[in-house]
């Protein structure tokens, strides 16, 4: 499962299921890009991983780790982190994931109001950095993709809410898009090769939500002790790269294009384990079930 001499750019990569693509892009061997917003424009929580440790370990598992401060709110930013990977590697890229969300880190105040209850700028707070930067991130990505004619891939890192009622309107609507728009680009690119999904992760243990959880700040309509079991059996943010590993060293992902594809089914599929040698099964209506309750 080689990915040596690939490139990739995954965007949001300091911490959460991003960075956990990017570690597994990594140890497979390929050049990773991975972008974040520059600290000295964000408060910076010292006990969340930064930029710089994913870069770092990428490169200690045996790829190329490549950091590129970019605000993905700023379309001429990721303008120029695609004019970037292209001068500095003839043009080549191989693999994008799209992950960069900004409401991962919204007040906790804002979780579990009905849309009504909150002002609706909350609907730019989670699409903007999300929906609309995904859309952004691959038009450019497409053209290196096109130009080069060597095939590619885009994966959009999505959610159940995309299916079902999860968190708000604003969340589940955002996300029903992000697989509309994997659906949509994979019938436009598919006569170049290029495959485009939708990957949806369970339950995922990212440093935010067990930093949250340890300090009781969520507000998901879950009873906090009951939350933290469910963190605990969640799925790793490296399982979702596996994942990712998969579908870019299978010969035949072309025939996934345009699908929403779980990365518990996908594990089966191929045969892979979470980092602890678990084997991941999502119960994809835990957390709309408890939200309805």
């Amino acid at each position: 499962m080689s990915l040596k001499g690939k490139v990739a750019v995954v965007t949001g990569a300091s911490r959460g299921i991003g960075r956990g693509i990017a570690l597994q892009l990594g140890e497979a061997g390929a050049k990773v890009y991975v972008t974040g917003r520059d600290p000295k424009n964000k408060k910076v929580d010292p006990s969340l991983p930064s930029l710089e440790q994913t870069v770092n370990e990428i490169t200690q598992r045996g790829g190329q780790g490549v950091l590129v401060y970019v605000d993905h709110a700023d379309d001429s930013q990721v303008k120029t982190l695609f004019e970037k990977v292209a001068n500095e590697n003839n043009g080549q890229l191989d693999i994008l994931v799209n992950n960069a969300y900004a409401a991962a880190e919204a007040p906790p105040e804002l979780k579990g109001k009905k849309f009504w209850e909150a002002e609706p700028s909350l609907w730019d707070l989670v699409n903007n950095v999300g929906l609309r930067s995904h859309y952004v991130a691959s038009v450019y990505a497409a053209r290196l993709f096109v130009k080069n004619n060597r095939g590619g891939l885009i994966v959009n890192v999505s959610s159940f809410g995309g299916g079902q009622y999860l968190f708000n309107v604003a969340y589940g609507v955002g996300k029903a898009a992000v697989d509309r728009l994997a659906a949509d680009m994979a019938h436009e690119l598919k006569p170049h090769k290029v495959t485009v999904v939708s990957l949806w992760p369970g339950s995922v243990k990212t440093e935010i939500m067990v930093r949250n959880a340890n300090e009781g700040k969520i507000n998901v309509g879950i009873p906090l002790e009951e939350l933290k079991k469910i963190i605990q059996n969640s799925e790793s943010v490296e399982y979702s790269g596996k994942a990712v590993v998969a579908l870019a060293t299978d010969p035949n992902a072309l025939n996934k294009t345009g699908k929403i594809l779980r990365t518990d089914e996908l594990g089966r599929e191929y045969g892979f384990k979470d980092i602890d040698g678990r084997e991941i099964t999502i119960d994809a209506n835990r957390w709309a079930n408890k939200q309805k309750s």
